[in-house]
């Protein structure tokens, strides 16, 4: 059921799927226009990145949203009250979550294929971008479920929506830290940029980000703590 709620929504499939190929192609069409220091060709370089916006998109602005609208319309309070217990309720939103961004994978990364993307092969590669994937997801689940339960319902739209924007232009997701000069520094600690150097790392060089990787997990572990906190289930 929430597999079906998140892919019948018009605005959860925009984020999950047609901003992510249009900010691909876009990116890729603008560097010839751009000078940008990049390490590699260009679609090599963007397609981990956007991989990164995809997985940040559903698991943090979709799950915020429809979560929110969720308390406001009481419907979490009476999955509460069901023989549901909460662990299959999570259970059920983590299991959505997955079906959606391994879609994502597939027609991102078909896209990309078209265009000639050229991602590193081996243990290494496979190893790095499944345990970015899945940080990155606990991590950004974590903080958006955290949006959701301190806000109402508008509130948390508004909030999820700026905060998505932001981190695309300027969290290092879809452009690699260096490329934001001294600024890189420090947006390489956010959650974004953690998640897209270990993308890049993981698809373009073949190698596990051990640095990027505990990042994510602390901000999933501090998530999870201010949702456990703050979360009210109406």
């Amino acid at each position: 059921m929430e597999s079906r709620l998140m892919l019948r929504n018009g605005e959860q499939l925009l984020l999950a799927v047609v901003i992510p190929v249009i900010v691909l192609v876009g990116a890729v069409q603008a560097s010839d226009r751009v000078d940008l220091d990049l390490d590699g060709r260009a679609i090599d370089v963007f397609t981990p990145g956007v991989l990164a916006l995809a997985v940040m998109s559903t698991a943090f602005t979709s799950l915020a949203i429809a979560t929110g609208f969720e308390r406001r319309y009481g419907v979490i309070k009476r999955l509460g009250s069901s023989p549901l217990p909460r662990s299959g309720l999570l259970a059920g939103k983590v299991g959505a979550l997955v079906l959606v961004e391994a879609l994502q994978v597939v027609v991102i990364s078909g896209v990309a294929l078209v265009m000639g993307w050229d991602p590193a092969g081996g243990a290494g590669a496979a190893a790095g971008a499944v345990l970015a994937v899945l940080l990155g997801t606990a991590a950004f689940a974590a903080l958006g479920l955290f949006l959701a339960g301190a806000l109402r319902a508008e509130a948390t739209l508004a909030a999820a929506n700026l905060v998505y924007l932001l981190l695309m232009a300027g969290g290092a997701v879809v452009l690699p830290a260096s490329a934001y000069g001294s600024f890189g520094d420090v947006v390489g600690w956010l959650p974004s940029g953690a998640l897209g150097e270990a993308m890049r790392e993981a698809l373009v060089e073949g190698a596990v980000a051990p640095v990027a990787l505990l990042t994510l997990l602390g901000w999933a572990v501090v998530g999870t703590v201010l949702t456990a906190r703050t979360f009210k289930w109406e």
